[in-house]
């Protein structure tokens, strides 16, 4: 049971603003009463840990249009005021020897009003398609359809909008979608939900997951990386799920690109109505010969890095109302002296909290994480970015790539701080490659530093100096700061409620919808007792030269 009160807040403008707070009853805990005593719900046996693909012939995957008519049609978030319509024309190639289609021969339109069936408005994009080439014997190539990228500017805050998109010199336009634009960023108005998903992939499970979001009704879709999982087959299209244990000397890892399509027309039921805001996971690195990599993932989807400033696809920000989210690359140079942490430090310092309470970070590998697969694997993108995160006081962190669910006690450099981020992994989405099941506490499953290697950049190994794990690797019982973690297939949906709370809210794939809850808890932000420690010049100074420091005491 939820209670309703009133409360009082001063906003920028000194005005007093009555809003109804939803206070959580004994019910749903608050992040208040943390940290918790660390649960762990085992994988329950009778259920799958895994499923199949969709089959081939599955109408939800099958390409059901011909010639140049839309197809996969997705939305993303531009700026405020600005949206990013994106659609495929015409017939991708899977062949070996193959001829890319020419962009310039069909146009990229969107007509759009707040009038079902009146377009007074129009606006004109950009098209490419990509290739993935494998110049090695008995391997096929790919070209991908016409890619069309369109960005729709000048829209009304919390307004409904109506569009098809296609070329109209060619008579080949969409039937008609609609979406409605978030409002504009202020601490009073937030999105009524933000569902949050990772590893998602295009199986039964992937399916389950889909029906359950769209149930939940979203504003938003954040996709947490490993998206299609494309290099889990061979260009073939026959599995190859541990591609590195079949083919140990491989020159490069191959991808079968039309299970892209086949995700794009998976997902079009609910990005074609909702924007989906994507960040690169392992599985989308896809390299090819020649060293070109994530030519798939920056060329299907549209992001607002160039309005957030980064100019690369792979990490970038925007706003959602009251919320500011900060889409970070675990597999692109993230140290100190490199571009992504250059563009995080400046991006943070432009944060207004008095307009965005709410800053909320993402990125695909975690930084905490008590499971044995991917056990801390990306020490050193913690190591080069924690303190930045932690003294502009990020509220909460979501990542994916381990295929469970896990909820952390707010934790700061493996300390417990009820100042730290709140930190998520919903890795859980029902990829290929089934659930996550073994914890590094349990017996015999610690894994050494090797075992865990990442996709980019290299390890930072060190075992614990202080604490319940001081002289080890790993924890021997379920670490303080883990407090809730379960094997099961989901997703999660997050509710702002006002400057200070926020409902967080996971579901499990098996439950009969709403009636079970798999985890819930109020997210408490406290502005007063947690500001920011970038207090003065002189530690921006140094964060800005890179130099070592230590949090301050204060």
């Amino acid at each position: 049971m939820v209670e309703l009160c009133s409360a009082s807040f001063v906003v920028p403008t000194g005005s007093i603003l009555i809003v109804a707070v939803r206070i959580a009853a004994a019910s749903i805990p608050t992040t208040l009463e943390g940290p918790f005593q660390p649960v762990t719900v085992k994988f329950d046996p009778s259920l799958r840990q895994g499923s199949s693909d969709l089959s081939q012939d599955d109408p939800r995957i099958v390409k059901q249009v011909s010639g140049n008519f839309p197809e996969q049609i997705s939305l993303a978030l531009s700026t405020p005021d600005a949206m990013w319509i994106t659609w495929i024309t015409g017939n991708a190639q899977l062949a070996p020897e193959v001829t890319p289609l020419d962009p310039s021969t069909v146009a990229s339109v969107v007509q759009y009003g707040t009038t079902s069936g009146n377009y007074d408005l129009s606006a004109v994009g950009t098209s490419l398609v990509y290739s993935q080439l494998y110049p090695f014997p008995g391997l096929l190539n790919y070209t991908s359809g016409i890619i069309h990228h369109v960005r729709l500017t000048g829209l009304a805050p919390s307004t409904q909008y109506f569009y098809v998109c296609g070329d109209p010199s060619l008579g080949e336009m969409s039937e008609e979608y609609s979406f409605t634009t978030l409002p504009l960023p202020s601490p009073a108005s937030y999105p009524s939900r933000v569902a949050i998903v990772g590893d998602i992939g295009l199986t039964e499970n992937s399916s389950a997951t889909l029906d359950h979001i769209i149930l939940n009704d979203p504003s938003i879709l954040l996709v947490i990386g490993d998206l299609s999982y494309a290099n889990n087959y061979l260009t073939t299209g026959e599995s190859a799920a541990c591609y590195s244990c079949s083919f140990p000397t491989a020159p490069t890892r191959e991808t079968y690109q039309p299970h892209w399509d086949n995700w794009g027309r998976f997902m079009q039921p609910l990005t074609s109505k909702v924007p989906m805001m994507v960040i690169e996971g392992n599985h989308e690195i896809e390299a090819q010969v020649g060293g070109a990599t994530f030519i798939s993932y920056n060329s299907r989807f549209s992001v607002p890095s160039e309005e957030s400033g980064s100019n690369n696809n792979l990490y970038y920000s925007f706003t959602a109302g009251g919320i500011y989210f900060i889409m970070l690359g675990g597999y692109v140079d993230y140290n100190r002296a490199g571009a992504q942490y250059n563009w995080l430090l400046q991006d943070l310092a432009n944060v207004d909290r008095t307009v965005t309470p709410w800053l909320v970070a993402a990125w695909h590998p975690p930084w905490y994480n008590s499971y044995s697969s991917h056990y801390r694997e990306v020490e050193c993108m913690r190591l080069q970015m924690e303190d930045l995160l932690y003294s502009y006081r990020v509220d909460i962190v979501f990542s994916g790539h381990v295929h469970a669910y896990e909820r952390c006690n707010r934790v700061y450099n493996y300390t417990l701080d009820a100042c730290a981020p709140l930190y998520l992994t919903v890795g859980d989405g029902g990829n290929i490659e089934q659930i996550d099941i073994s914890h590094a506490d349990d017996v015999g499953q610690c894994p050494s530093p090797t075992d865990n290697i990442p996709d980019y950049g290299g390890i930072c190994p060190f075992n614990f100096s202080s604490g319940p794990a001081a002289g080890k690797y790993c924890w021997d019982q379920q670490p303080e700061w883990s407090a809730f973690r379960e094997s099961s297939f989901g997703h999660g949906i997050l509710e702002v409620v006002n400057m200070t709370h926020a409902l967080w809210t996971w579901h499990r794939n098996q439950d009969v919808y709403n009636s079970t809850l798999g985890d819930q808890i109020y997210i408490v932000r406290q502005p007063n007792g947690c500001q920011n420690r970038i207090l003065g010049h002189k530690l921006l100074s140094d964060l800005q030269s890179h130099k070592s420091w230590e949090s301050p005491s204060w």
